[in-house]
C-alpha cells in the first residue's frame, strides 16, 4: 500500500484521462482534463442513479477512445455516504477510483481564479486538478470478511451511542425524581435488582406505598439471593428521606418505564453484534494470533481489524498510525519552535479502539505496563498520562502488524528489544 507523493504523481501519465467529480444526494458533476490539467470537453451533469452512473461510464469511453487514452483516473470527496454506490459501481467496471480531501479542495479552489466562490461544478475541476498533482489517496472498499468486520464494528459503536444516549437521560430523571438512588446502587443501570426496581418503582413514593415487603417481592422477581431485606429496608430509609420533586410522577413513570425497555432493547442487540463480531473474527484466521497478546479481547480485535481491513494491504506499521491520525505534526517558523502533537487527521473510531487497548494492556499486560512506566518517568522528555498511551497505541498497532506478517503468537520476551529493555533498565 503506496502512499508516496512520487508514486502517486508517476501514475498519471500522458495516456491518462483524469476525472474529478463532485458527490451530492441527487445529481453530480464531472469534469475531464488530461495530465497537464487541460480540460476535456464540457461538464457533465449526472443523476445519482443506474442510469446516470452510465452516462458517466460513456463519457469517459468516448473521451478515452476520441483521445486515445488507455488509463482512468477518478477522484471524488467522500461526502457522507453518498460516495459509497457510484465509487462500488465504477470499481465494478475497471475503473481506478481515488479520494481526495474535502479540506484540500476548499483550500485549493482558489487558485484557479482567486474566487471564494463555491458550487459544485468549480469544485469537480478543482478535484480533477489535485488528482493530477497527486493529492489524493487509494480507495479501500473490502469486499470480504473485513468488510463484515467493518459493517458490525460501525454497528456496534451506533449502538452504544444510542445506548449512552439512553443512560444519561435516564440518570438526569433519577437526579431530579430520585437523586440518592445511587446510594442504595451504586449503579443503578447494571444491576438487575437496580433495573427492576427502575422499572416497578422508580420514584421514592411509588417505593412507601409498597413498603418493605412490596419492594422486596419486585427485586426477587429479578434476583432471589443476591438481594436481600437489609438492602430493601436501606432503600426504603432513602425514599423516606428524598428530596427529588413529587409533580409529574405518572407522566415520569411512563418515560422511564419507555427507556429502560430501549435500553434492554439495545443490551440484547449488543450482545447480538458481539455474538457475530467474534464469528467474523473467527473467519479471518486471525484470531488466535491477535489474541494471544495479553490485553486484547475479542471485541476490540474485531473493530481493529474492521476499521484497517487486512493488516497485509500496509507495507508497515506506520501507515496504521497515519490512518488513526497518529502521526506527529508541529507548527513551528524561525525561532518559534512548537511541541508536536498528534495530527487527529484520520480514522476517528480507530484511535478510539487503540486508545481502549492501551488503557487495558497497561493494566494487565507487564510489558506494556514497563513500557508504560518508563515513558512518564524517564529523566529525558518524559511524557503525560495520554501521550504515553498513544505510544502505546503505535507500540500495540506495531506488535499486531509484526505478528499477523510473520503467522506466529505473541511472545513477551520479544516485545521492548534489546534496546529499550537497556533503556528500562537504566532508567530503574
Amino acid at each position: 500500500m503506496k502512499k508516496t507523493e512520487s508514486y502517486k504523481l508517476e501514475a498519471i501519465t500522458p495516456n491518462t484521462l483524469i476525472v474529478g467529480v463532485d458527490i451530492a444526494k441527487y445529481t453530480q458533476w464531472a469534469r475531464f482534463t488530461d495530465y497537464r490539467g487541460i480540460e476535456f470537453g464540457k461538464a457533465l451533469k449526472f443523476l445519482n442513479d443506474k442510469n446516470g452512473f452510465d452516462s458517466i461510464l460513456a463519457s469517459i469511453e468516448g473521451i478515452c477512445k476520441l483521445k486515445g487514452l488507455d488509463r482512468v483516473i477518478l477522484g471524488l470527496e467522500p461526502t457522507g455516504h453518498y460516495w459509497k454506490p457510484f465509487a462500488n459501481y465504477l470499481i465494478l467496471n475497471g475503473i481506478k477510483v481515488v479520494m481526495v480531501n474535502p479540506y484540500h479542495t476548499k483550500r485549493a479552489k482558489e487558485l484557479d481564479d482567486n474566487s471564494p466562490t463555491k458550487n459544485d461544478k468549480k469544485d469537480s475541476l478543482t478535484i480533477a486538478r489535485l488528482v493530477r498533482d497527486g493529492r489524493y489517496y487509494e480507495v479501500y472498499m473490502p469486499r470480504d470478511i473485513f468488510a463484515e468486520l467493518r459493517g458490525l464494528s460501525n454497528t456496534r459503536i451506533s449502538l452504544l451511542k444510542r445506548q449512552n444516549a439512553i443512560k444519561n437521560t435516564i440518570t438526569a430523571l433519577l437526579d431530579e425524581y430520585f437523586p440518592e438512588i445511587k446510594k442504595a446502587f451504586k449503579h443503578p443501570l447494571e444491576g438487575k435488582a437496580s433495573i427492576q426496581i427502575l422499572k416497578s418503582c422508580p420514584f421514592p413514593s411509588l417505593i412507601l406505598q409498597l413498603g418493605e415487603e412490596g419492594v422486596l417481592a419486585e427485586i426477587n422477581k429479578a434476583v432471589k439471593k443476591t438481594v436481600g431485606r437489609k438492602k430493601t429496608r436501606e432503600l426504603v430509609e432513602i425514599a423516606r428521606n428524598s428530596i427529588g420533586v413529587d409533580y409529574g410522577l405518572s407522566a415520569a413513570h411512563l418515560r422511564m418505564e419507555t427507556m429502560i425497555e430501549e435500553l434492554e432493547l439495545h443490551n440484547k442487540q449488543l450482545e447480538k453484534i458481539e455474538v457475530k463480531m467474534e464469528e467474523a473474527l473467527e473467519e479471518t484466521g486471525l484470531k488466535e494470533i491477535i489474541l494471544s497478546i495479553h490485553g486484547i479481547g475479542v471485541i476490540t480485535a474485531a473493530g481493529f481489524l474492521g476499521e484497517i481491513g487486512d493488516p497485509l494491504r500496509f507495507e508497515h506499521p506506520r501507515q496504521i498510525n497515519k490512518m488513526a491520525g497518529y502521526n506527529l505534526i508541529e507548527d513551528s517558523s524561525g525561532k518559534n519552535k512548537s511541541g508536536t502533537v498528534i495530527s487527529k487527521r484520520g480514522r476517528k473510531n480507530l484511535r478510539s479502539i487503540l486508545h481502549q487497548m492501551a488503557k487495558v494492556m497497561v493494566a494487565v499486560n507487564p510489558e506494556m505496563q514497563e513500557l508504560y512506566k518508563y515513558l512518564k518517568t524517564r529523566n529525558c522528555n518524559p511524557l503525560k498520562k495520554k501521550q504515553a498511551l498513544v505510544v502505546i497505541s503505535k507500540k500495540i498497532v506495531t506488535i499486531i502488524y509484526n505478528l499477523v506478517k510473520k503467522q506466529t503468537k505473541y511472545n513477551a520476551n520479544l516485545v521492548l528489544g534489546d534496546y529499550r529493555k537497556n533503556q528500562i533498565k537504566q532508567a530503574a
